[in-house]
């Protein structure tokens, strides 16, 4: 049993099965949310993106960013994180970090069948980690990616039964690796300006949270205006990576990984800074205005890095 000062039985967590779920997505919300991470925003017939909202050159089907990966989990949780054995307080939610894994090029439209489990369980004293991973198959039944949620449940830790913090994960240690940013000028930079609608128009993809549209819930929260999605954020920057590394081709991308340090208001300047480490790219994303890091991780693609 958890402690009596806790809300987390990790027990009743790890027995949980959840049920599997399906997300379908036309290639209209696939342009959709390229638009909602800034794809042609400088430029409508950017030669680099034009190809993930027209079919350009006679393309059959238009191509598709590899974080748009992240939506397959959108409602894979109906509950939400409701869960046995889980009581904590919703508005200490953060979503600390993301990580997300392409096998394979993604489809611009399907129907994706979608795998939740439990991959981790953190007890930090003060707070508690959860991770939520999403493993998303197309119908032929192939794995086309996984995606990893990290929440950081403020005011839910504590639940460990001995002196030896609680800690369970379901996966390698070495699979997410702490991120040093390198002190070297950065190998490329990309600046971009986010539009004042961005999350308004990010949020047509299926992340309705009112904190990105209303501004009375903002200020509750805490901000003087609504705030842009996070992983609209990462999908700003890997797009970048994908522009200034990859030659502009997003099959090179295989695993993203991205941590959420501070919120970002929609309007403002994206710095996004790039160092190549063999076949990854370290990232770091600054917002000019405030001269403020927002968000940090790595990129790891494939093919030959004397290519890059």
């Amino acid at each position: 049993m958890a402690s009596a000062t806790s809300g987390i039985d990790p027990h009743l967590l790890l027995s949980h099965k959840f049920p599997e779920a399906t997300y379908t997505y036309s290639e209209r919300d696939a342009a959709l949310y390229a638009l909602g991470v800034g794809a042609c925003s400088r430029d409508a017939v950017d030669e680099d993106e034009l190809k993930y909202v027209y079919h350009e050159n006679g393309q059959k089907f238009i191509q598709v960013l590899p974080t748009f990966a992240a939506l397959f989990s959108l409602g894979s949780l109906p509950t939400g994180l409701d869960l046995p054995g889980l009581q904590f307080d919703p508005r200490l939610l953060l979503h600390g970090q993301h990580y997300i894994e392409i096998y394979k090029p993604l489809p611009s439209s399907g129907r994706i069948l979608n795998k939740v489990a439990l991959a981790g369980l953190h007890d930090k004293g003060k707070a508690a980690i959860l991770e939520i991973e999403t493993k998303s198959y197309e119908e032929s039944g192939g794995l086309l990616c996984m995606n990893r949620m990290t929440a950081f449940l403020r005011g839910a830790g504590g639940f460990s039964r001995s002196s030896r913090p609680y800690s369970y994960s379901n996966y390698p240690a070495n699979q997410v690796s702490v991120i040093k940013i390198p002190k070297s000028q950065p190998f490329a930079v990309n600046e971009e300006c986010t539009q004042p609608s961005q999350a308004l128009l990010y949020r047509l993809s299926g992340d309705y949270n009112p904190l990105h549209s209303d501004p009375v819930v903002a200020k509750v929260a805490g901000f003087t205006r609504p705030i842009l999605h996070g992983l609209g954020t990462l999908g700003f920057a890997v797009r970048a990576i994908i522009k200034c590394i990859c030659k502009g081709d997003p099959n090179m991308v295989k695993s993203i990984s991205g941590r959420f340090i501070l919120h970002v208001y929609p309007g403002e300047t994206l710095i996004t800074e790039m160092w190549l480490e063999g076949k990854r790219v370290i990232y770091q994303v600054k917002v000019k205005e405030r001269n403020r890091s927002v968000l940090s991780g790595f990129v790891d693609v494939r093919g030959s890095t004397s290519s890059l």
